[in-house]
């Protein structure tokens, strides 16, 4: 009988969809585990060998609690929202729902058959109406919420208008806007609804409100820092500019302190938690106010290092920084407008990272330093970003390379006020400098003493205050785009209303161009029926806006990051249509167990994620405050280029062995044409590519041999292999261990097509072991003493690498107890059927098929983990060398408990003894237990 794979594979699939074998329950006696795989989103080209790494060995772990009797969610849905649909539907004309949903039947199909234990019962995918009725409840709820800083916890807006109907907001502690100004309960009481609208959108964990945002024109839409590559948009390379917007954001930033504690608290990776710290950007300092000259305006700075402030020779602003604007003196505003549009071009990355290229212009303006009462240059530099601290800096040359370089290259002066330190050198290396000042107050003190003279001095001066300031901005949370969650906002009088839960969701409405409107309204203002009916409680043509019952709809649309905020609390109880999980559900399962995805989105959706989960703990929807126990990044699986080379100024490619010589160019080609043995197929190459039609090939041995190179798989480079052809080739089974099989989880790892047949004939092997030409060979016959050592040995090991997540170790060891079972020749059901079982996890198709065989009914996911017996492993016995005159003749195997005149005895006595010694009587015997035995002639 012969190993069908593709025919066994099938097979299993229906059975575990048909069964629902992989359900899991929302209430059981068994102690729950959740795994949990990043939200795919499902891109046209589907899926290559190297998406489903981390998916492989989250299966792994999910069947492996299975089989340790836990009730297992292991759920999977998509993150279909997304811009490639939307640039796709412009393209062609096509909805993005019909893209999206066909390329969400191409994810699924290449999903089961790699054969992965998901509850599809449980799926979910952020642009059904369905599910984003709770996105748009979340959003809701955080409109409708306020940061109280002295109870650590969002709180409802109804309590903070009781307090301003009481008190005003003089005693307020809030996470609010920067220049949220003082009144009075009076005052309150006496402000309009539409002014205390405004003032409450300054307390909300949403508002609205004017940002600078990465606009990208040639998409109409707004882009989230990870979504720009070297300055243009990662999705067709399109430039982008600084531009400020109206925006509804989030004030992510009132969790700063709180997602930076709860790092302490998770089991995520060192790497990943490192860069969430940097990206939270936690700084003590002071708050400085400096006075600019001649006029009513001040510049706030926020400094680490106060005791520095002797040493500021000049201020620099960020280029937006609205202050420039009302600064910059009349002579200089042709020179400022000029530097301000050049850099408007460039990211905040680019001008982040660009070091080396110094730029920037003098306002014309000064400011007064707070204790000389000398006069400051300001001037603007794009190396100081808007969206940092206050957007300006009191420049210390000698205590910061940029400063000090900014300074250099203007010619601006430079005051040393560390002694003994280089005017080049940083002093921020040596905090325990001495400062020399033109101030008695810190002469001679150290950094810690200078720090708190100084903000004790600026407190009396009324111009700056001790202060713990974050990195974290706030998240621009709006789209201009058509693919995405709509708000569920309407506007009256230019003021946001949210529609009431009970009308959620507010569906996506239809339009027929994807691009921004002429007049630059975003793709929704080309909807005719896009207005709110706040008599009917419905979404209306645009027609019948009055302003007195009929309002506009916001055109916007909330970005990727919305609907992934949450979908592992919502796989918990997806049908529910009354909340976003039940209670009792979430009771349950509470938080994820184990969580895999890409370190990529370390500082996007996993923060992003956490903020929404603190949130809602504090509303009291989520039972946890971290979602996540554990997370594993798994590496990326890398591609093997394949590459042919052409002549310059030809049309003629040499083969690899043969190009020395010759000025060639590379030229990447599609892998799939290329054999084990680096041979590309010519004539398929021919009909690949139009220019390679006429093309002259010099061979080397009738072949054409291709250069090879390990880079990114990417259809850019031609390098991408298609699991399709793998499970149809060598079998899902075999594409499972050899993913695993190809080095450690979190490991980059290039992927070589060629490799795979090593695990392929290990699974016929695994098959021979347990059937032959006449059928099943496995029996009842009692294990011999080795099998069971092999079977123990094997159980002890995996189990030890599926906790470490070591499973590369893991199918090296399944390989050396199949060959050691092969070569015993078992055939004992007590060592194959739990070998079955700590394979299943790996190679479940054909674990089900065997299991079957060998006489189960029901699935082997659900049998129980073999358990490892050390007894097994312990040594009765020693094979011992038995040697005459240091010369080893033959082995005789003795217990290890036998005494030495035991042993001398009975080794003296074997038959194979006397022949060597022929008669002759030992000069010696030397005995050393367990180990040798040595006779001397």
């Amino acid at each position: 009988m012969k190993y069908h794979f593709n025919e066994i594979e099938a097979k299993w699939q229906k059975y575990w969809a048909e069964n629902q074998t992989f359900k899991a329950v929302n209430n059981s006696e068994k102690p729950k585990y959740y795994v949990l795989d990043m939200f795919p989103y499902p891109s046209g080209a589907g899926l290559h060998v190297g998406h489903p790494l981390g998916y492989i060995a989250s299966d792994i772990y999910a069947r492996y609690k299975r089989h340790q009797g836990f009730n297992v969610l292991h759920p999977q849905g998509y993150d279909s929202f997304g811009l490639p649909a939307e640039q796709y539907a412009i393209q062609t004309g096509q909805h993005p729902a019909i893209t999206t949903e066909e390329n969400i039947k191409t994810y699924r199909r290449q999903l089961d058959q790699i054969g992965f234990s998901f509850d599809w019962s449980r799926e979910v995918r952020t642009s059904d109406p369905s599910y984003y009725k709770w996105t748009q409840w979340i959003f809701i709820q955080l409109f409708e919420s306020w940061y109280n800083n002295t109870t650590h916890k969002a709180e409802d807006i109804s309590e903070l208008i009781i307090i301003f109907e009481a008190e005003g907001n003089v005693n307020v502690n809030a996470a609010c806007d920067e220049d949220v100004k003082i009144f009075s309960a009076k005052e309150w009481q006496g402000f309009s609804s539409e002014e205390q609208q405004k003032i409450l959108l300054q307390y909300r964990l949403t508002y609205l409100a004017e940002t600078e945002v990465n606009w990208c024109p040639a998409l109409g839409t707004v882009l989230a820092n990870d979504e720009i590559v070297n300055g243009v948009s990662e999705r067709g390379g399109h430039p982008v500019i600084r531009k400020k917007m109206t925006q509804w954001s989030m004030r992510i930033s009132a969790y700063a302190e709180r997602l930076l504690q709860g790092l302490e608290t998770i089991d995520w990776t060192d790497s990943l938690k490192e860069s969430q710290r940097n990206w939270i950007g936690k700084s003590v300092g002071a708050q400085v106010e400096f006075k600019i000259q001649n006029s009513e305006f001040g510049i706030s700075v926020f400094t680490t290092r106060p005791d520095t402030i002797f040493g500021v020779s000049f201020m620099t602003l960020a280029p937006e920084h609205e202050l420039v604007s009302e600064i910059t003196t009349p002579d200089q505003k042709e020179a400022v407008d000029a530097y301000i549009l050049a850099t408007a071009k460039r990211s905040e990355r680019d001008r982040m990272a660009d070091v080396k290229n110094i730029s920037g212009v003098f306002t014309g303006a000064y400011a007064e330093h707070p204790f000389t009462k000398e006069p400051i240059p300001v001037w603007i530099g794009d190396y100081v970003l808007a969206g940092y601290g206050t957007g300006a800096v009191m420049a210390v040359p000698c205590g910061d390379q940029r400063d000090y370089d900014f300074a250099k290259h203007f010619n601006i002066p430079i005051p040393n006020i560390f002694e003994g330190v280089d005017i080049s050198e940083e002093a921020f290396a040596d905090k325990e400098k001495t400062i020399i000042a033109n101030s008695d107050f810190i002469n001679g003190m150290n950094y810690k003493k200078a720090t708190k003279r100084v903000i004790f001095e600026l407190e009396q001066l009324g111009q700056g205050q001790g202060k713990t300031n974050y990195r974290l901005r706030d998240a621009v949370f709006s789209r201009q785009r058509y693919w995405g969650e709509p708000f569920p906002v309407y506007y009256v009088n230019g003021m946001p209303q949210m529609i009431a839960k009970e009308h959620l969701p507010i569906k996506l409405p239809e339009v027929e161009k994807y691009l921004p409107t002429e007049t630059g309204e975003p793709p929704l203002g080309n909807a005719t029926v896009w207005a709110w009916d706040t008599k009917q409680c419905a979404v209306v043509s645009n027609q019948l806006i009055d302003n007195e019952t009929v309002f506009p709809l916001e055109l916007n649309t909330m970005p990727g990051w919305a609907g992934s905020s949450f979908y592992f609390n919502r796989y918990m109880d997806p049908d529910n249509d009354n909340e976003m999980a039940s209670k009792e559900a979430l009771d349950y399962w509470q938080d994820v167990d184990l969580y895999i995805g890409g370190s990529e989105h370390a500082t996007g959706h996993l923060l992003y994620s956490r903020f929404w989960q603190k949130f809602l703990y504090d509303k009291g929807t989520v039972p946890v405050d971290e979602y996540a126990k554990k997370l594993i990044n798994q590496g990326m699986i890398l591609g093997t280029s394949a590459i042919v080379y052409r002549i310059s100024g030809t049309n003629k490619y040499v083969s690899k062995g043969l190009k020395d010589g010759h000025n060639v160019e590379e030229i990447r080609v599609d892998v799939n044409m290329v054999n084990a043995s680096d041979e590309i197929n010519i004539e398929a190459l021919k009909n690949w590519q139009p220019q390679f039609n006429d093309a002259e090939f010099i061979l080397e041995e009738g072949n054409y041999i291709v250069g090879r190179e390990v880079e990114k798989m990417s259809k850019r480079w031609f390098n991408v292999v298609n699991p399709d052809n793998i499970c149809e080739q060598y079998g899902a089974d075999s594409l499972r261990l050899y993913e695993m099989f190809l080095g450690p989880l979190e490991q980059y790892k290039p992927w070589n097509t060629a490799g795979i047949t090593g695990v392929h004939s290990f699974l016929k092997k695994l098959w021979k072991l347990y059937v032959d030409d006449n059928g099943l060979k496995a029996n009842n016959e009692e294990p011999t003493k080795d099998n069971l050592k092999t079977l123990h040995k094997t159980i002890k090991k995996v189990q030890e690498d599926i906790e470490n997540f070591s499973f590369n170790t893991s199918v090296s060891t399944f390989m050396i107890a199949v060959n050691e079972l092969t070569a015993q020749k078992c055939t004992s059901k007590v060592i194959l059927e739990p070998l079955l079982v700590l394979i299943s996890p790996y190679a479940p198709h054909i674990a089900e098929e065997l299991w079957s065989q060998l006489g189960h009914n029901e699935s082997i996911s659900i049998a129980e983990f073999p358990k490892f017996d050390e007894s097994h492993l312990v040594e009765s016995s020693k094979n011992y060398p038995i040697s005459f005159n240091g010369k080893m003749r033959f082995t005789m195997e003795l217990p290890l408990d036998m005494s030495k005149d035991d042993i001398e005895k009975t080794v003296l006595e074997n038959e194979k003894t006397k022949e060597q010694l022929q008669g002759r009587e030992p000069k010696k015997v030397i005995v050393v237990p367990g180990k040798i035995v040595n006779i001397v002639g």
